[in-house]
């Protein structure tokens, strides 16, 4: 053995030593709390509660009329411990899909319900959340938001085991709600396909394309989220306008929203929270303004 296997077998030993004494100082959580994030130190993971959660409202969120009453079905069940499903909210981007998980945690937390955000690149670490969690009263929500795998990442067969179990049974205070963008959650490319077989008329999928559609198949309920319309874009301007102290949402505001949102290219949820924003800013800074002006004007 050379010096820098030495050394390196002296550091290796170290890390061990310092990474046991960072688990032994990590405070338990504050079950109190109702939104909490995994944390790594080292190879050291922790749960850490979250101070300033998202506090939106399941009333807020507009145009999702049928995927609100899934999601909610799903997640009283499951604070009612009766039994519900893993959930995948899939679709079109800036549609509500992670803040109706949100929502959820607000609307079902004084009833037990729990929330953990685990990063994709912890998915990992999902057993170890699960055994710190396992005998908890509280029901918890694991949730990974903007889902996809690219083929060989190792928290793909992590999150296949917490979904369905290993030869241990799936933990029964515990669901996962993941959102993304793709309903597989695995990039599907055109030589996927071309092992398909056609035997006697009937097609057999091959072994690549039945390894994608797996991990989604995993989850119980899929909820998927499409685009909005123009009026259903506009309802939802109004809506966040509203939140802001703009009761009325005239034609000039119609169309500066309709303008705003062909320079995103979209027409989301996302978008109109952005530009009520960006309107409600510029009134109130330019009635602050006029206010000075006239102020001066007095004296």
């Amino acid at each position: 053995m050379n010096d820098w296997d030495r050394l390196y077998d002296r550091a290796e030993t170290l890390l061990s030593r310092l990474e046991g004494l960072l688990r032994a100082d990590a405070p338990d959580p504050d079950w109190n709390a109702a939104a909490f994030r995994w944390r790594k130190t080292g190879r050291t993971g922790f749960i850490e509660r979250v101070r300033y959660p998202d506090c939106i409202t399941f009333e807020a969120l507009q145009s999702i009329e049928r995927q609100k009453s899934l999601i909610d079905q799903n997640t009283r069940q499951f604070v009612r411990h009766h039994p519900a499903n893993n959930v995948l909210l899939t679709g079109a981007r800036g549609t509500g899909k992670s803040s109706l998980v949100k929502a959820m945690l607000n609307k079902y937390a004084d009833d037990g319900l729990r929330l953990i955000e685990v990063e994709k690149h912890d998915l990992i670490d999902l057993p170890e959340i699960v055994e710190k969690i396992y005998r908890r009263p509280e029901r918890f929500i694991l949730y990974c938001d903007d889902l996809s795998f690219e083929s060989g990442e190792p928290g793909y067969k992590a999150l296949k085991v917490v979904l369905d179990g290993s030869i241990a049974t799936a933990s029964e205070n515990v669901l996962v709600y993941a959102t993304s963008n793709r309903r597989h959650l695995m990039p599907e490319y055109m030589v996927d396909n071309q092992d398909t077989r056609h035997i006697g008329g009937e097609i057999h999928p091959s072994e690549a394309v039945e390894e994608k559609t797996s991990l989604s198949e995993r989850f119980g309920l899929w909820v998927s989220f499409y685009p909005f319309d123009q009026e259903q874009y506009l309802n939802i301007v109004a809506r966040w306008l509203a939140y802001f102290g703009i009761e009325k949402m005239d034609d000039s505001i119609r169309e500066e929203a309709l303008r705003w949102a062909l320079g995103r290219g979209s027409r989301n949820g996302r978008v109109a929270w952005q530009f009520a924003r960006d309107w409600a800013g510029r009134e109130k800074a330019g009635r602050k303004t006029a206010d000075k002006t006239e102020f001066r004007e007095e004296q």
